[in-house]
């Protein structure tokens, strides 16, 4: 579903990806894991298109990436507080309604549909609360609705759970984990939780120094998981 194919990018004069390969399959959690200055959050962030890559190339279903194929969910949640739950969802479909709608309000369908996705996180039962009254796990599964309210066929998700606490970070890489298996979704996450990514992931790949130096399922101990967040 997602193919970075020799992704290679810099900042100022510091190479930051040296031609990396990495792919995420339609129904997939993949949790890349590294060090602070590995690449990692670079990788998803040239994934997204939100930095120019200095070489490669981005494809989804073997086609460039489009406007509307990938969907982020970042660190910070980023929520309008004062607005409800509901609303925040019903932003996700801004890029696909002409400027006019939005300003007057979002139809009966996309609030239908926002109600819908905030049912798959288990919140249709806040969606008429202000975001800034709900907890901060629960203010991700929003910010994970809203990103399943842009119909993407790809998710990509910075550091979700490093503000959380462990139960809250557990309940978001499951529902990430079951996004992937029943919708169908490529999901790739940036974690710096190599337990995380062993209980929830279905691949693991870790970066050092910009190159991808383990790629493989999380079957492996925990404490070789860790090995790749060691600095060199």
């Amino acid at each position: 579903m997602l193919q970075l194919s020799g992704i290679t990018a810099r900042y100022g004069e510091r190479r930051v990806l040296h031609g990396v390969d990495v792919h995420v399959a339609r129904g997939e959690l993949l949790a890349v894991l590294g060090a602070n200055g590995s690449g990692k959050s670079t990788l998803l962030r040239a994934a997204a298109g939100l930095i120019p890559a200095e070489a490669g190339e981005v494809t989804v279903d073997g086609r460039p990436r489009g406007r509307l194929d990938l969907a982020l969910v970042f660190q910070r949640i980023h929520l309008v507080r004062r607005r409800t739950a509901l609303d925040n969802v019903c932003s996700g479909a801004l890029g696909r309604l002409p400027t006019r709608s939005s300003l007057l309000g979002f139809p009966h369908e996309v609030r239908e549909e926002a109600m819908a996705c905030l049912d798959r996180v288990g919140l249709a039962d806040r969606a008429h609360d202000r975001a800034g009254s709900l907890s901060g796990g629960q203010q991700q599964r929003v910010a994970v609705a809203r990103a399943l309210c842009q119909r993407p066929r790809v998710v990509l998700a910075d550091e979700p759970v490093s503000a959380l606490d462990p139960a809250a970070s557990e309940q978001v890489l499951a529902l990430l984990a079951e996004l992937a298996h029943i919708e169908g979704l490529a999901v790739l996450a940036v974690l710096h939780q190599p337990a995380l990514a062993a209980r929830h992931a279905d691949r693991v790949v870790g970066l050092r120094d910009g190159h991808v130096v383990l790629d493989g399922a999380p079957d492996q101990s925990v404490d070789s998981l860790y090995q790749v967040l060691e600095p060199v």
